[in-house]
């Protein structure tokens, strides 16, 4: 059946609810692709989300894409420079269709807005496209990432976790540090200070707190943003911010205060999270990324002794500025040595 194929920049009501019913209904389905993300983006400063749609002959949507394009600077040239497209958890297509996932992808091509380079990260098994992809002239690189199952009992849960980080969850809990769910106002800018002090260790980039408001403000009872807090003495010491969609809880930032490591945070918030997950109805926590196999990497380390299994389903990447990309490589580099 031929597919007709759309770029929806600011989709209206009529357009979003077949395509949410879509997403809903796929095996695959994610918040990155969902319209609470696509709101999220549209109300962030340096983020520029489009959909990407399919539908058959009888207007029926058969694939779905969104992607966003971001920015880490808002000033010339900065805005270019710093610009990449992002598809997460995405296409999403009927029956895996590899003539209506090619579809998306030569559709955004057409129309994709200027942008060093494509990253896809994906959040299931791609490997039915990779050929695909190479003929789009995508790379493919291996990337892990760690899954819970929250449908196995808490014991099951628990003897998964490593011996040393069980003990360390119990130190927490004897150090009186306690940890809860805080989706009030009052609680993302606390929990923000904590991010940017993390993030400006690791020597990272990290969204500007508008990025976050809009998660919280496109948030329902059911979905989106999902902030716990770790406390110690009624003061914040460490939060977990995580992403509701469907069955699946998925970890997107989370931090500490290094000054309040002896209290634990870092290992009763995931322990906690997963409680949580399993007692609220959800059965997978995605615990984000985990780096390339075989480089060493602190954080995979840290995830992997809280239990999980581990999956790779890579990432593909096109480039398109390779002079350009080697000179913003190259220059953020360098910015993290002076950052030194």
């Amino acid at each position: 059946m031929r597919s007709s194929y759309y770029s929806l920049k600011n989709p209206g009501k009529s357009q979003l609810e077949p395509i949410e019913k879509f997403v809903k209904s796929h095996p695959n389905a994610n918040y990155f692709q969902s319209s609470l993300f696509f709101f999220t983006c549209k109300c962030s400063k340096s983020v520029t989300p489009v959909y990407y749609v399919a539908y058959d002959e009888n207007n029926t949507v058969t694939g779905v894409m969104m992607a966003f394009r971001q920015a880490q600077y808002q000033i010339f040239p900065l805005n270019f420079l710093s610009a990449r497209t992002i598809i997460w958890g995405g296409p999403l297509v009927q029956n895996n269709d590899l003539d209506v996932y090619e579809g998306l992808y030569k559709q955004y091509q057409k129309e994709q807005s200027f942008a060093i380079y494509t990253q896809v990260r994906n959040l299931s098994d791609q490997s039915a496209f990779l050929t695909l992809m190479r003929e789009l002239n995508y790379t493919y690189e291996e990337h892990l990432n760690i899954l819970i199952d929250l449908e196995k009992t808490e014991e099951q849960l628990w003897s998964e976790v490593h011996s040393k980080r069980r003990n360390e969850i119990r130190r927490a809990q004897k150090e009186g540090t306690t940890v809860e769910l805080s989706n009030g106002p009052d609680t993302l800018p606390k929990c923000y200070l904590i991010l940017r002090e993390v993030y400006q260790r690791a020597k990272l980039p990290l969204p500007s707190i508008d990025h976050f408001e809009a998660l919280l403000q496109n948030s329902t009872e059911e979905e989106g943003l999902r902030i716990f807090v770790a406390k110690c003495e009624d003061k914040i010491i460490g939060c977990m911010f995580c992403l509701a969609y469907g069955t699946t809880l998925f970890d997107y930032y989370a931090g500490a205060y290094r000054e309040n490591y002896d209290k634990y945070p870092n290992d009763l918030l995931p322990w906690e999270v997963f409680r949580w997950g399993k007692h609220n109805g959800f059965r997978r926590f995605d615990f984000g990324g985990a780096g390339k196999p075989g480089v060493p990497y602190g954080v995979r380390e840290y995830k992997k002794k809280f239990g999980g299994e581990m999956v790779n389903y890579g990432r593909f990447e096109k480039i398109h500025f390779p002079l350009l990309y080697g000179l913003v490589i190259r220059a953020f580099n360098l910015w993290r040595i002076l950052k030194k």
